[in-house]
């Protein structure tokens, strides 16, 4: 199974509810000062106990210094694409480069018409999808804009800003013609272990990798990232397996797995989803992150397997 090479990132999956919101910004500086790679915040503009995901985004930026921040993933028929596209580039320059996009089709269509969003079928939510991705990196480049779609248009908008650096597009999606638009035009896949198990990654992978290579695009240019739910405590007596939604085990069990969905699976950006009290954080970061990081360099120079992707 595929290692694509990229070095190994931990994040931490936000709650962004709205009870406690000096207690959110808390645990965000708790991640920032641990070390952690990436902050994930779902964006369910319609849930009425949820903050903005990029708002708050927004907020957590400016009182942080390392962590980088992604929506995961941008409720996109909510989100006019080139105000995404505004929105992200502006993020990203006042944060000197620490926002990435994550962006989907769009889930729980009642609660999207709701709030007065389109209701658009497979075929049309996926057709958005394309389109919304063309106009954000055609603003990305900074020239005039010349787009007419069947779902977005912008006939000589003129971008600004663009971001600070080469912002990422992943994409978090399941269906298999929306893998294949990842593998042809995305820079990540950003899926959850609860809805994709990790013998369905394999699968969803090999689309994205075949739908890469016949677009003339080296899938390991395509950035892995897993939303990992559980919890560590005694190890179940069945064990793991490629079937299960989530982790339960001890620290070193997490670890096996973890290198396991790294060097056969291929992903290397894992968010944890849990209860974030501070001894967690801590734990997680400082003793199974590291012995992760350790076997996965083990195991690639074993293979005599050099990565070259950042």
């Amino acid at each position: 199974m595929p290692d694509y090479g990229h070095d190994i990132e931990f994040g931490f999956f936000l709650d962004p509810a709205s009870g406690d919101p000096q207690r959110t910004l808390e645990i965000a500086g708790i991640i920032d000062e641990l070390g952690y790679d990436l902050i994930g915040i779902q964006d369910h503009p319609y849930q009425a106990k949820h903050f903005d995901a990029l708002t708050l985004s927004a907020f957590i930026l400016a009182q942080t210094t390392r962590v980088r921040i992604f929506p995961d993933v941008a409720n996109l028929p909510l989100r006019p694409p080139a105000m995404l596209a505004k929105q992200a580039a502006t993020l990203d320059q006042l944060s000197n480069g620490r926002f990435e996009l994550g962006l989907g089709a769009g889930a729980f269509w009642d609660a999207i018409k709701g709030m007065g969003g389109p209701v658009r079928q497979p075929k049309e939510a996926l057709g958005a999808l394309r389109e919304s991705i063309e106009l954000i990196r055609a603003w990305n480049t900074g020239r005039s804009l010349r787009i007419s779609g069947e779902h977005y248009r912008a006939m000589g908008a003129r971008p600004g800003p663009i971001p600070a650096h080469d912002m990422q597009i992943w994409l978090g999606v399941i269906g298999p013609r929306a893998l294949q638009l990842t593998g042809e035009t995305g820079d990540g896949w950003v899926p959850s272990m609860a809805y994709v198990s990790p013998a369905q990654a394999i699968t969803s992978n090999a689309i994205i990798d075949l739908a890469a290579q016949t677009a003339g695009r080296d899938p390991a240019a395509i950035r892995r990232i897993y939303n990992v739910g559980g919890d560590v405590a005694p190890l179940v007596e069945s064990g793991s397996s490629d079937d299960d939604s989530q982790i339960v085990g001890p620290r070193d069990h997490w670890v096996e797995v973890l290198t396991h969905l790294a060097v056969d699976i291929g992903f290397s950006s894992f968010i944890l989803w849990g209860v974030p009290t501070a001894p967690r954080l801590r734990m997680f970061i400082d003793e199974i992150a590291p012995a992760v990081r350790e076997r996965v360099a083990a195991i690639r120079s074993e293979r005599g397997f050099t990565p070259v992707v950042k």
